[in-house]
């Protein structure tokens, strides 16, 4: 999104005329998306505010700032997204630390696929001490399922490679976690580190001299971006791949493991309620997802000739045919 662009989207999100009533609270959602298109998180959001009461275009305004560009262009929407001076901001993805880098003043909630201590956004989980607060779907727990659900599918894996972007807030964690798990289970790791969005062909490449046998992708929005690329790699180089969210299954990886989204968005309905009512960001502890789901993608599997087992089958939350 260019200046412009997202000047003209600022002045659109501020002049509707719900902002005019006095009775109407604003919440402004900040994040990456296109005008128009799709928005199931958002979606999530409102039915998370609804179930507390809250009726949007009755006593409530969601104002939309949508990012599509570079980093850049992210700060400079924060800083429009504060100006508007709605009552509670709402961010998710890369975008949490951008905003919190431009100082909001207002109570801010957030949905972050890393670490919210490592990014220095709040002081701890439990007493996150400013004006942020929210989900973080980084649950180490998390990392060593996937491992061992990949290991279900196939139980002759003997090398596993782990893709992932070292300045993701709390990466070194989920490597440390995902080492532990595979050296629990006696396969060893090839850690292949992405150092940008540009250089996502160069790691698949130095993925394939790897001898891997699998592949486990580290879950955020850069590697969900470039989700499809990575699944057709993974296919051509006859790799089962496996992430943290289902939309990785969607664009064509075997199996996913990690938190339903929709439900941890819905949840994040909860915070803004509690902050609309009165509750201060730093007395709201940071939560793990409440809902866990696992994938299934038997396209990818027959295409790479694996029977998944009929009992995995049956624990899936979602099958792809």
């Amino acid at each position: 999104m260019n200046r412009r662009r997202a000047i003209q989207f600022f002045l659109l999100a501020c002049s509707t005329p719900a902002a005019a009533q006095r009775n109407v609270r604003r919440v402004a959602w900040f994040g990456a998306g296109r005008p128009g298109a799709p928005e199931p998180f958002l979606d999530a959001l409102r039915l998370g505010l609804r179930d507390k009461g809250w009726v949007e275009g009755k006593d409530l305004e969601i104002a939309q700032f949508l990012t599509e560009g570079s980093p850049d262009d992210s700060a400079f929407l924060a800083r429009q997204v504060i100006a508007s001076n709605p009552e509670v901001i709402v961010v998710y993805g890369r975008d949490v630390p951008i905003l919190h880098r431009a100082k909001p003043q207002q109570p801010v909630v957030f949905a972050f696929s890393g670490n919210p201590v490592d990014a220095k956004v709040v002081e701890s989980f439990a007493h996150p001490g400013g004006n942020f607060t929210g989900m973080s779907f980084m649950s180490l727990e998390l990392v060593g399922k996937r491992i061992e659900v990949l290991r279900e599918i196939v139980p002759q894996i003997r090398r596993i490679a782990v893709l992932a972007r070292p300045e993701h807030a709390g990466e070194h964690r989920e490597r440390a976690a995902s080492e532990a798990a595979a050296a629990r289970l006696g396969i060893p790791v090839a850690y292949v580190p992405v150092q940008s969005a540009e250089g996502i062909d160069g790691a698949l490449r130095a993925v394939a001299t790897t001898k891997s046998d699998a592949l486990v992708v580290f879950p955020d929005g850069v590697m969900l971006g470039h989700g499809a690329r990575i699944a057709k790699f993974a296919l051509e180089e006859r790799l089962p791949a496996i992430s943290g969210w289902d939309r990785f299954a969607d664009s064509g990886f075997l199996a996913t493991y990690g938190p339903n989204l929709r439900i941890s968005y819905r949840r994040l309905g909860h915070y803004v309620d509690r902050v609309l009512r009165g509750a201060k960001p730093s007395e709201l502890p940071v939560e793990f997802p409440q809902a866990v789901e696992m994938v299934l993608n038997l396209r990818t599997a027959k295409a790479l000739g694996i029977a998944i087992p009929p009992s995995l089958l049956q624990r899936a939350d979602r099958v792809i045919d």
